[in-house]
């Protein structure tokens, strides 16, 4: 092969990998998102069975304190 072949293969390559580059970029802007969306989904589930739990616990009175005989 020539210089200029070589030279030639290697900018396709160039192109192809920042081709892939590019995809991948987006790919994982997308699953950032979707992250972020599910995050946010768990969260609210969250805060959903702390008020179930707290709602389910009975919650014992408190009293006064007696009177001190002084």
């Amino acid at each position: 092969m020539s210089w200029g072949t070589e030279v030639l293969a290697g900018v396709r390559k160039i192109v192809l990998m920042e081709h892939r580059m590019e995809t991948l970029t987006e790919q994982v802007k997308q699953i950032a998102v979707s992250c972020q969306d599910l995050d946010r989904r768990l969260v609210r589930m969250e805060a959903k069975f702390e008020l179930l739990e707290r709602m389910a616990t009975p919650t014992s009175r408190r009293s006064l304190p007696e009177k001190s005989e002084k």
